[in-house]
């Protein structure tokens, strides 16, 4: 493992990918392993999301959470686990904790359209009658981050020494989810449990997270020696990380690194935070058992075997999300 100890992330152009140039290609890759392997974030570049894509998706999102809560409760559906449309404030927590973050969120789900089995397991998407324009922007938006995503876990492939399109098939109409959120204001700080946060720290779930720019700062990665270094982007970039199903998979050889959104100062607390996280799922079959080839006499194997189905509805009940 390098002992690089990052005071920002590393900033990458998927170009350099994707062009065509074999030197470039093989420098990208090597690049982003060293920042998984030890930070476990990177700013991308050139990821396909165009500023009036970005633009149209928060116009419509911070539209629909002015909307009351008796409106937007209309759109939760408790028995889907919160893996669809509306999930209310304070509903999720972080693994390990009970109080519930200072958010609420909305979920745009996978979208089949070539005929796959695997569209019966998803839900249907729920869209809100108020905003008709939320669909054609969300499914955009959806399906640029996946194909962003598709060309990141392409690198990591490589990286780990398998064959470039080894996780193709297993992310191709994944479960991912599109994740527009609101930290809501907080007119009364002193009436919010002492240890509410917009995000308390954690881990994501998934393969890989990719991030739209967010409307304010407050995103924070814990360094290996334990200090918060804060998570910034430039306007054309996005941030892209390693969640759990991936660190799990390569035993822990690529880091899912835990993160936070911390508050802001309590004469900002009455202002409005919005993110637009890119949640990368695999689909549910896929096999998260250790990579032979990242277990070896210093790395013994770390994690019993498991779908990426069952992981994931182990950490819902973990946070909250679905009943235990």
């Amino acid at each position: 493992m390098s002992a690089k100890l990052y005071d920002e992330i590393p900033s990458l152009d998927l170009a350099d990918f994707t062009g065509g140039d074999a030197e470039k290609k093989a420098a990208f890759v090597q690049t982003l392993g060293e920042a998984y392997n030890t930070i476990g974030f990177v700013a991308i570049k050139n990821h396909g999301l165009t500023d009036e894509m970005t633009t149209k998706l928060y116009s419509v999102i911070k539209e629909f959470f002015t909307l009351s809560d008796v409106t937007k409760q209309q759109y939760e559906i408790p028995e889907l686990a919160g893996q669809r449309g509306y999930i209310g404030k304070g509903k999720e927590h972080a693994k390990g904790r009970k109080t519930g973050d200072l958010k609420e969120f909305y979920h745009i789900g996978q979208l089949v359209t070539d005929g796959d089995k695997i569209a019966s397991e998803y839900p249907d998407n729920i869209w809100p009658k108020e905003l008709p324009e939320m669909e054609a922007i969300g499914i955009h938006v959806y399906k640029t981050l996946e194909a962003a995503g598709i060309k990141m876990l392409q690198a990591i492939a490589l990286y780990l020494g398998l064959d470039e399109h080894y996780f193709d098939n297993k992310a191709h109409n994944g479960n991912s989810i599109l994740r527009p959120i609101h930290y809501f204001p907080i007119e009364t700080p002193d009436e919010v449990p002492a240890d509410a946060v917009r995000a308390a720290e954690h881990g994501d779930i998934n393969l890989i997270t990719l991030l739209m720019g967010a409307s304010a700062d407050g995103l924070q990665v814990l360094r290996r020696d334990n200090k918060w270094i804060p998570i910034t982007a430039l306007p054309d970039q996005i941030i892209v990380n390693v969640g759990d199903m991936l660190s799990r998979h390569t035993n822990n050889k690529l880091k899912s690194t835990i993160h936070r959104v911390v508050n802001p100062p309590k004469a900002q607390m009455k202002t409005s935070r919005f993110s637009i996280p890119f949640f990368m799922h695999p689909r549910s079959d896929m096999d998260l058992t250790v990579l032979e080839n990242c277990i070896d006499q210093d790395s013994p194997k770390l994690y019993d075997d498991i779908t990426a189905g069952d992981f994931l509805q182990q950490r819902l009940a973990e946070i909250g999300l679905k009943k235990k």
